[in-house]
């Protein structure tokens, strides 16, 4: 994966190069306002998620099924790079050469290393900002410390509970799996809906799938998997953005289109989703088993690990129809 990474990186320091003249001026005038729920705000849409919102998503469950959202992560899932994982496994009470008692216990334990950014993970709102400045105007250089963020880390978000709505956009666009680059635009995400018979409304997570984990079952291609994809373009996250919505996920590592669309920035959806409307993104989400039982509209449960000025985190939302 290695060759495709650097391409990947240097094709961002390109297109960085490439858009920064024609894309200054836009950037100068973003709105970067106090959040509507007040200069202390740190959670952004998961505001949204209020008593009435949980009760009206319990009300899709009809069957009790429920689906894992997350993949299983290891040391061989595609990342962003440089990030990556290993997991340690110790037999304390064997290798000290005895065990814990006259029932002889023995157990096991495990030491994490690496990134929390990896696999199915929820972007935090202090992940991506513009310049210094993130989410309801807070710098960078004032809550981002090495030991933590100070400020909008995942440990304020609270649960997620609410209606989820996935959209089959490689239906859309009728193929198996998206090529890379493919963008969904406001047009898109729109009429997407409206085939397969969904509203999007406010307060919603929404999910697309594009069938691009296709790369990572056996014999598939997950070198090009991490490098490039499909996803949401500008227009389409501006749209999301109007309709007000808790959270944006996909069946891909970045949820943007890439190679980036042109006259879009590096990363730009990150910054309108994130930074801009504090809505959350939610990435290599398991859409498949959702989409073989035709499911467009289900209860979405998440409660992420609360680490203490965490960036970002490892996630297993569940889907309950």
């Amino acid at each position: 994966m290695t060759n495709l990474r650097n391409t990947l990186i240097a094709g961002m320091a390109a297109a960085a190069l490439m858009t920064g003249a024609a894309l200054a001026d836009q950037h100068a005038n973003m709105e970067w306002t106090t959040s509507p729920w007040g200069e202390d705000d740190e959670i952004g849409a998961a505001n949204r998620v209020t008593p009435e919102v949980v009760m009206e998503a319990a009300k899709l469950v009809t069957t009790g099924k429920t689906y894992p959202l997350g993949i299983v992560i290891g040391p061989d899932t595609p990342a962003f790079p440089p990030r990556s994982l290993s997991v340690s496994v110790l037999q304390p009470g064997q290798t000290s050469g005895g065990s814990l008692g006259p029932t002889k216990t023995t157990y096991n334990d495990d030491i994490f290393m690496g990134w929390l950014g990896i696999g199915s993970q929820i972007d935090g709102l202090g992940h991506i900002g513009h310049g210094d400045t993130y989410y309801n105007g807070f710098k960078a250089s004032e809550f981002a410390q090495t030991s933590g963020l100070t400020k909008l880390g995942v440990e304020k978000v609270p649960p997620i509970v609410a209606r989820g709505v996935l959209l089959n956009m490689a239906a859309h666009y009728g193929q198996d799996m998206l090529e890379e680059g493919t963008a969904y635009t406001r047009e898109d995400i729109m009429a997407a809906a409206e085939a397969q018979g969904v509203e999007l409304r406010e307060n919603d997570v929404v999910l697309f799938h594009s069938g691009w984990m296709q790369l990572l079952e056996e014999g598939g291609d997950p070198e090009r998997f991490g490098a490039v994809e499909p996803g949401l373009g500008k227009t389409g996250a501006e749209y999301l953005a109007e309709l007000g919505v808790i959270a944006v996920g996909a069946d891909t590592w970045g949820l943007e289109a890439v190679p980036f669309e042109d006259g879009v920035g590096v990363f730009e959806i990150h910054q309108i989703l994130l930074a801009q409307n504090g809505i959350y993104i939610l990435e290599n989400m398991n859409t498949s088993l959702l989409v073989e039982d035709e499911v467009n509209e289900f209860m979405f449960v998440l409660g992420q690990a609360r680490i203490k000025g965490a960036v970002q985190m490892m996630i297993n939302p569940v889907a309950i129809r």
